[in-house]
C-alpha cells in the first residue's frame, strides 16, 4: 500500500510540470489575483458593502491559500469515471450546495442556471455595458488571443482605478475576478465568455453549476495529463512525511 502512495507521489512531479507550463501558456492567474486583492484591501466598507448586496461572497476567494502540493496529490485521486475524489472505499465530490455556500449572493435564484444564449450582444456592446466607456475606448482594448477574443487585465485594472462611477468600479472589479480567478483561461486577459456570463448575473442566473462543471473539466484534465507525461524525478521539498501530512488532514 505504501509503495502504491509513493507511486502516486512521484506521479505528481509530471502534473506540476504541465500545470505550471500551462499557467504560463494559456491561464491560470494567480498574480493576478493578488493585484485583486491589494485594490479589495483599499476599498472602504461603503464600496465593499455594494459589491457584497449585488454580487455575493466571491471577494473571500482573494483570500484563499492555494497549497498548490496539496492539488497535485489530489489530482492523483480523482476519478474520472465517476467524477470524484476516491480514498480507499471513500468517494468524495464536489457538490452545487457547497459552491452555493461559497458564492452566496441573495440575488441568486437557484433555479436560473447560466447557459450561453442563442442571441448574445457584441463583446463590444457588452464591454460598453459593464464599463459605461465609449465605443472607441472599449474597441481599442478588445485583443485577439488564440481563438477567442479577451480584455486585458491591465487596462481593467486602470479603469478600476481611475472610474468615478462607483457602480461601474464595481462591475468592472467582478468581471476580473471571474475572468482571473475562477475561469483564467489567458495569461492577464478576460475571456470573451466570462464576459458573456458576467452580462448576465444581475438577472439572478446562478454561475455555480458553471463553475462546478469547469471545476470536473479541470481535474479531469490534470489527471489525464498525470497519466500522460513521462514521469521526471521528484522534487526534495516534496517529502513523503508532507504528501502524508496532507492527507491526513483532509
Amino acid at each position: 500500500m505504501e509503495k502504491g502512495f509513493l507511486d502516486k507521489v512521484e506521479d505528481n512531479a509530471t502534473v506540476q510540470t504541465w500545470s505550471e507550463t500551462t499557467q504560463q501558456e494559456k491561464g491560470d492567474s494567480l498574480v493576478e489575483g493578488y493585484k485583486l486583492k491589494e485594490i479589495w484591501d483599499q476599498w472602504n466598507d461603503e464600496v465593499k458593502q455594494l459589491f457584497y448586496s449585488s454580487y455575493g461572497d466571491p471577494p473571500y476567494l482573494l483570500d484563499v491559500k492555494v497549497d498548490k502540493h496539496l492539488f497535485r496529490v489530489l489530482t492523483q485521486f480523482w476519478n474520472p469515471a465517476y467524477s470524484c475524489f476516491t480514498f480507499g472505499r471513500v468517494d468524495l465530490v464536489p457538490t452545487v450546495e457547497e459552491y452555493m455556500a461559497l458564492l452566496y449572493c441573495s440575488k441568486i435564484q437557484v433555479d436560473k442556471a447560466y447557459s450561453k444564449a442563442a442571441n448574445v450582444p457584441t463583446l463590444l456592446k457588452k464591454l460598453m455595458n459593464i464599463t459605461g466607456m465609449s465605443e472607441q475606448w472599449v474597441a481599442a482594448r478588445i485583443k485577439q488571443k488564440g481563438d477567442s477574443k479577451c480584455s486585458l487585465w491591465k487596462n481593467l485594472k486602470d479603469l478600476i482605478l481611475a472610474h468615478l462611477d462607483t457602480r461601474k468600479k464595481v462591475d468592472v472589479f467582478v468581471l476580473s475576478i471571474y475572468g482571473l480567478v475562477v475561469f483564467p483561461k489567458a495569461l492577464g486577459h478576460v475571456d470573451e465568455a466570462v464576459t458573456d456570463l458576467f452580462d448576465r448575473l444581475d438577472k439572478g442566473i446562478t454561475p455555480v453549476p458553471k463553475i462546478l462543471a469547469e471545476t470536473f473539466r479541470s481535474l479531469n484534465e490534470c489527471r489525464r495529463a498525470g497519466e500522460e507525461i513521462v514521469a521526471i524525478p521528484r522534487q526534495d521539498d516534496i517529502s513523503k512525511e508532507k504528501w502524508m501530512a496532507i492527507l491526513q488532514n483532509l
